[in-house]
């Protein structure tokens, strides 16, 4: 088991407490929405300050965990505009009195649709359209606690994604820009194949092998094994091998 492990299935996090991690920073996944929208709590130990990572929905649900936990949420981090990772973000930054950062200015486009693209699911209450506080772009950083994350811009799945990679704990959180073994849909509108390949290959694996990643559905990876298995990202799928 890595010191990275999914540890919330479907069940409250009450029954599944967060799995030792010898870093100060700690991680519970909650899969939220009828997609099962990997959800994260992300806080400090030494400070108990925390951040929502994609709060795709089940506000109430987060909140659960919030308390659960003791931690105090100071922000929210969205990775892109997809209702299922920002449908929960609006109504958690107003009752919790916190800022909405990212993603970039590019899925502005889709935050503003979040609440009829969940009517097309025959969802009309629990998700609202978003505007974040500040957008992201390439090369900024992201701070937790003394923790520093940073920013990059990796267009594909939509043309605003951005992945939020801490170097040190070696973890990353990548929305639906890559998968174990398989990457994010790009059949979607504004969606580009060569541009998310471009952007795993050329943003993700520079920063090594030993990053485990937190994707926006399904387990948690590892940039090194899915440049040696993924099909469609490996070095050998690629003609780089």
């Amino acid at each position: 088991m890595t010191k990275w492990a999914r540890v919330a299935e479907s069940q409250e996090i009450l029954d599944n407490p967060p799995m030792p991690n010898p870093s100060d920073l700690q991680a519970s996944i909650i899969p939220v929405t009828p997609f099962q929208q990997n959800t994260t709590l992300l806080w400090s130990q030494a400070t108990k300050e925390a951040v929502f990572v994609d709060p795709g929905g089940e506000v109430p649900r987060l909140l659960g965990a919030v308390k659960h936990l003791g931690v105090k949420v100071v922000a929210i981090w969205l990775t892109h505009g997809h209702l299922d990772h920002a449908g929960g973000a609006q109504e958690l930054s107003r009752t919790l009195g916190v800022d909405i950062i990212g993603p970039h200015e590019d899925d502005q486009w889709l935050l503003d649709d979040i609440v009829a693209q969940w009517a097309k699911y025959g969802q009309t209450t629990g998700y609202e359209n978003c505007v974040p506080t500040r957008y992201l772009k390439d090369g900024d950083k992201l701070e937790l606690a003394g923790h520093q994350f940073d920013v990059v811009h990796c267009p594909g799945h939509t043309p605003g994604h951005v992945a939020i990679i801490n170097k040190d704990a070696k973890l990353a959180f990548v929305g639906d820009l890559l998968f174990k073994g398989s990457i994010g849909r790009t059949d979607f509108p504004k969606g580009s194949f060569d541009d998310l390949v471009a952007s795993i290959t050329g943003k993700l694996w520079p920063y090594g092998d030993d990053i485990h990643f937190v994707p926006g559905h399904g387990e948690i990876g590892n940039f090194g094994w899915e440049r040696k298995t993924n099909p469609y990202v490996s070095d050998l799928a690629l003609g780089r091998g």
